[in-house]
Parts: structure tokens; sequence; C-alpha cells
């Protein structure tokens, strides 16, 4: 992981709502706007971000409001760190189909995981497939 001097981190366990979580991610742009995020990369965290968070809600944790999602990010001028940890079983990435092939373009479903993994820096996975970590580098002109 990337050794920035954040400005800014936020550590939570959330109930798995929807609601909730786009209230942490509203507080996670405010604080990539506050450093100087915008455009392309500010947009890519976001989508990130909200696409991670929808999947740990029903993906992960089958909308089970019992159930928490573990949220912590981490912003700096030149680096976000995302992390979502859900309850659930979990999936192997790999095992995904690639959503761009010619017999996958017409699924509405599948393309969170690979829209993060083409927008953000780093992606990596813990083996039980419950938890995204997520790093993203701001290019040297834009910080």
């Amino acid at each position: 992981m990337d050794e920035s001097n954040w400005n800014w981190e936020l550590n939570e366990t959330i109930p798995s709502s929807k609601e909730i979580g786009h209230r942490l991610i509203e507080k996670l742009l405010a604080a990539l706007t506050e450093v100087g995020w915008d455009g392309s990369e500010f947009f890519h965290v976001q989508m990130a971000a909200e696409e991670a968070m929808i999947n740990a809600v029903t993906h992960g944790n089958k909308e089970d409001e019992k159930k928490t999602i573990e949220i912590e990010f981490k912003v700096s001028a030149d680096s976000a760190f995302l992390r979502f940890k859900d309850q659930g079983e979990g999936f192997s990435p790999e095992a995904l189909p690639d959503p761009t092939d010619e017999d996958h373009l017409e699924v509405v479903h599948g393309r969170g995981v690979f829209l993060i993994r083409n927008m953000m820096s780093e992606v990596s996975y813990n083996e039980s497939g419950n938890e995204v970590t997520m790093l993203k580098h701001r290019k040297p002109e834009a910080a």
C-alpha cells in the first residue's frame, strides 16, 4: 500500500445499507475535493467506491441489514485508498466472465469488478473474496 501522508481518513463499520454507504461516499468525495481532486480521476474513485459498496450490500450481504460492511477510506493530494469488507461468503474475481466478450455484452450485471479494475491503480481481494482494497494514484500533472 502507498505510504502517503493522508490528509483525511475514515474507518467505520456500518449496517449493510446503500443509503448509509452513499453517505460515507459523499464524505469521501468531499475529502477528495478538499485536497484538489477533480476530473476523470475524481470520477474514477467515485465510480469504484459506488460499485464496491453496491457489490458489498447486494452480492456480499444479500441486502441483509443485520450484516455489516467495514469501510475504510484514506485521502491525500496524490492518492486515495478504499477498502470494503462484507460478511458474505465471498467470490473468486478471476472466475467472473469478461463483460467485454461478445457473449456478455448484453448482460445487465457483472461490470462492477471490471470497472473497478480499470478505474483504479491497484486492486486486490482477500483470499475469500469478501474484501476489496483499492488504491488510486493521481497522475503527477493532476496532483
